[in-house]
Order: structure tokens, then C-alpha cells, then sequence
């Protein structure tokens, strides 16, 4: 597995397991799949529902504590110093977890940043006390950022972000490059594109002619091409699966390279179009939603 150094020295696989959308009985068997067959890091969140699951799959999967990355995140009806900090107790108690690799902010809540700001002040203090190895975001874009660099003392480890061929988001990616924060792709085989009421003219990735042209020249598969594609650029990957063989497929991309030209072409596919919800959309009367108790 090749790994990422963060910002902060903490060393974390490239490639992890989502378990977005996942439901909570389902992600046992994901994440007991993922351990098995080499898996190494896996991402969940208070706002998925599934974080006690997931606890439950670490320690049912025999895998020593120190060899898995444990990344979650805090919904923004826990934002706020104390509520954050409560928050992280929270995930903590459902995962089984004394300390977290990553703990990171799920979407910048613009309607009111301060309390973003003071979430992250949070973050810090946990970092601070060693109950979290590494902090960061999900969903920021420049202007928020560019702000919470301005409130706040540490540096984020992680943006994690919609990236796919069709929504590449290049000027949030040179953005972190340049500051040290590593790019995160979520979605990163373009699923997002696909999910029911995504819209009529709903396209797959996975189908593009450019894609499977060249997964047909390396004899891979589609997604394996996408994924040495945001691999191949310094991002880490977290694509999502249950089934066990796309599961395995997901991981096996460690074994070849795409040519710069290939990259290119890839590159070239850029829609413009968002498949996730609009960072600028965030807010507590529409998306808060209570995060329940351990």
C-alpha cells in the first residue's frame, strides 16, 4: 500500500474505504471485506450513521489498532467549540476508539462561520491533547479556506472533495498544493454522477470512451484507471463499495502507471458540473440534523 506523509509528519494510506451511503448493516461485512484483503484505512462520519459498525469490523477483523487509519468527521449540528468537542466523544464512543487518526470538519457551514471557526479551534485542542493524530476539512472551498487559515493556528492536513474526471475542481486543489494541505478525493470514480436524481442526462464515468479505451490498454478496468489517476497526481483516494470483488478490484491498482499522455486525456474530460450538494448550500435550518448519542 503506498502511503501519503501529511502535513504533520502522520503517515497515512494512499487509498482507503469509503462507507458513505453505506448502511449500517452492510458496512460490518464492507469493512471486514476491506481489512482482509488489505485495507489499511477507512473513512466514515457522525452524519453516515455507521460509525459504530465500523468500530465494530475493526475489532472483529483481528488487524492490530496501530496498522489501521481511522478517519471520521463532525456534522455541523455539532459545530462550536464545546459541541464539537462533545462531538468527537461521541464518534469516539461508537468507533471504540480512544484516539482518532483524522478528525475532520464534514462541510464549511457558511451561514454561520464562526462556529465553523470555532469547530476547528475544537480540532486543534484535540490535536493539541492527543486524542486525534491529524485534523482537517471536507467540502471547503477557497473563500472558506482562505478564512479559516486567517482565524486559526494549524494548518489542515486534508481537504476532502468531490474530484472526478468530470468534476475536477482545479482551483481548490492548487489552492491546498500550495498552503500543504493534501487533496482527498471523495466520489473518486465519478459515482456521484450517477445517483438517482443526479438528472436526466445522467453520465458515468466509468463508460466514457476515453476511460475504458485506455483501462482496455492497460487490461484494467475503468475504475482501477480512475483511481491511478487521482493516485498518480498525490491525492489520496476513497472510493466505496460493499461487494466484496469491487471491493478487491479497488485496492489492486498498485501495479502499473498511466502515461502522461493518458493523464492528459483524462484531465480533458472536465464537465464543470457538480454532483454533490453546493458548498455555498450549507446550512442548519435545511442539512442540521441531530448526530445521536454513543
Amino acid at each position: 500500500m503506498q502511503t501519503i506523509t501529511l502535513n504533520n509528519g502522520v503517515e497515512m494510506p494512499a487509498l482507503g474505504l469509503g462507507v458513505f451511503q453505506t448502511p449500517p448493516d452492510e458496512t460490518r461485512a464492507a469493512v471486514e471485506d476491506a481489512l482482509d484483503l488489505g485495507y489499511r484505512h477507512i473513512d466514515t462520519a457522525a452524519a453516515y450513521g455507521n460509525e459504530r459498525e465500523v468500530g465494530q469490523a475493526l475489532r472483529d477483523s483481528g488487524v492490530p489498532r496501530e496498522e489501521i487509519f481511522v478517519e471520521t468527521k463532525i456534522w455541523i449540528s455539532d459545530y462550536g467549540y464545546d459541541e464539537t468537542l462533545h462531538g468527537f466523544d461521541k464518534g469516539a464512543a461508537k468507533l471504540g476508539l480512544d484516539r482518532i487518526d483524522l478528525l475532520i470538519l464534514h462541510q464549511a457551514l457558511p451561514s454561520d462561520f464562526d462556529r465553523t471557526v470555532a469547530a476547528y479551534r475544537a480540532l486543534e485542542k484535540l490535536l493539541a491533547d492527543g486524542k486525534v493524530r491529524a485534523i482537517g476539512v471536507s467540502n471547503f472551498m477557497v473563500d472558506h479556506l482562505t478564512a479559516l487559515l486567517d482565524a486559526t493556528t494549524v494548518v489542515p492536513a486534508v481537504n476532502q472533495l468531490e474530484i472526478h474526471p468530470y468534476f475536477q475542481q482545479r482551483t481548490v486543489l492548487e489552492f491546498d498544493d500550495r498552503n500543504g494541505i493534501l487533496n482527498q478525493a471523495w466520489s473518486p470514480i465519478g459515482g456521484i454522477t450517477f445517483y438517482p436524481g443526479y438528472g436526466e442526462d445522467r453520465r458515468s464515468v466509468l463508460e466514457d470512451d476515453v476511460v475504458t479505451g485506455i483501462a482496455e490498454a492497460h487490461g484494467k478496468s475503468p475504475a482501477q484507471v480512475l483511481l491511478r489517476w487521482g493516485l498518480q497526481q498525490g491525492r489520496s483516494v476513497i472510493p466505496k463499495s460493499t461487494k466484496r470483488h469491487r471491493i478487491a478490484e479497488n485496492i489492486d491498482v498498485f501495479d502499473f502507471d498511466l502515461t502522461a499522455g493518458e493523464l492528459k486525456a483524462i484531465d480533458g474530460l472536465e464537465t464543470g458540473r457538480r454532483g454533490g450538494p453546493e458548498p455555498e448550500s450549507m446550512n442548519l435550518a435545511d442539512h442540521g440534523r441531530p448526530i445521536p448519542e454513543a
